[in-house]
């Protein structure tokens, strides 16, 4: 059975993939992602804040966790997504992918990810010490996702 949260505090990579396993016959792979809060610009960013509608939200992501059971024979899928105030460094992001074969596991996952960081509605906004502004999906970002099309 597939697990997606959207919460604020912080989870462990471990617990989780524990919890995914725990009760799986016949998986021969879990590949996980984790993602994390990071700093690529000129103006030291503080900390950054993901908004939401959570039941707009919860849907997109289990329409996502669809499509790659939709693509791939595959086991169970874990996405739990923070939102709030990150600071840099912190886990923003986790997607765990069970299947028979590995290939599988981390196309799904790769796909995921892609799709999350394109078509989940989740608004960012990038603080430094000097500014605030709200960012969209990078053009990389969009393309990469088009190449599941």
């Amino acid at each position: 059975m597939d697990k997606i949260i959207i919460q604020t505090q912080d989870f462990d990579l471990s617990t989780e993939l524990k919890l995914l396993t725990k009760n799986a016959k016949n998986i021969g792979a879990a590949v996980s992602f984790v993602g994390f809060v990071r700093d690529l610009h000129k103006q030291p960013l503080t900390k950054i804040t993901l908004e939401n509608y959570p039941k707009m939200t919860q849907k997109a992501l289990a329409e996502i966790a669809s499509k790659a059971h939709k693509r791939w024979v595959l086991g169970d899928i874990t996405i739990i997504h923070r939102i709030g105030n990150l600071r840099v460094n912190a886990q923003i992001v986790l997607v765990i992918v069970s299947s028979k074969h590995r290939k599988s596991a981390f196309e799904a996952c790769e796909f995921i990810m892609d799709y999350l960081k394109t078509q989940a509605p989740f608004w960012k906004k990038e603080h430094s010490q000097n500014q605030s502004k709200w960012v969209e999906a990078k053009i990389g970002d969009k393309s990469q996702a088009k190449r599941w099309d």
